[in-house]
């Protein structure tokens, strides 16, 4: 008779039946019928979020090609989720509830301030003011150009413009002798243009 406490049937091996679909390791396929590991995961849909089922590859491949986030929902509702996704679906404000400028407005800041300081200058030019001092580098960019304190914008941009054709070189035959003259001007247009001034 046979003795089964031999330590000979410990090392027996016996091949697993082909038919029969092998047991593995992990969570299984949640696909009807799939006896395959499931490692692929794939969302529930828009009113289960961090929620998944978890399929092999075939039949993710399968959930992805008909998976639509939207189904149910009216084109509108898409339209407003659509919307919505531009700011991260977080809240917003209407611009300009503080004083600000409103919604209307898509001028930057420093173009308002221009147009604030241009409206304040025509408005006390009409009261008869005087034109406020500038300061002494200010000045000595006016002077630099030749002009007093009392030059408008229009006056300091034309004589730039004139200053620079009679010195630049290229108007000049190549002439290269007034070019320190020529930086000079410039940085004094530039600095007046910086002040607001031009």
């Amino acid at each position: 008779m046979m003795n089964l406490n031999s330590p000979l049937f410990d090392k027996v091996r016996s091949k697993p039946v082909a038919d029969e679909p092998r047991a593995e390791e992990g969570p299984r396929c949640e696909h009807p019928g799939c006896a395959r590991k499931g490692e692929f995961r794939a969302p529930k849909g828009r009113v289960h979020e961090g929620e998944f089922f978890r399929f092999c590859l075939d039949h993710v491949r399968e959930y992805n090609q008909s998976y639509n986030y939207f189904a149910g929902m009216s084109e509108g509702a898409v339209q407003n989720y659509q919307k919505d996704a531009l700011t991260g679906h977080r809240p917003t404000w209407t611009v300009g509830v503080n004083g600000g400028p409103g919604p209307e407005s898509k001028l930057d800041a420093a173009t308002l301030l221009r147009a604030r300081l241009e409206r304040l200058r025509k408005a006390r030019a009409a009261a008869g003011e005087p034109r406020r001092r500038v300061g002494k580098l200010a000045l000595k960019a006016l002077e630099a150009l030749g002009l007093d304190e009392n030059a408008d914008r229009a006056t300091i941009r034309r004589r730039f413009k004139d200053l620079a054709k009679r010195l630049h070189p290229d108007l000049n035959e190549g002439d290269r002798s007034r070019e320190d003259k020529l930086r000079a001007i410039i940085d004094a247009y530039n600095y007046l243009k910086s002040e607001g001034l031009a």
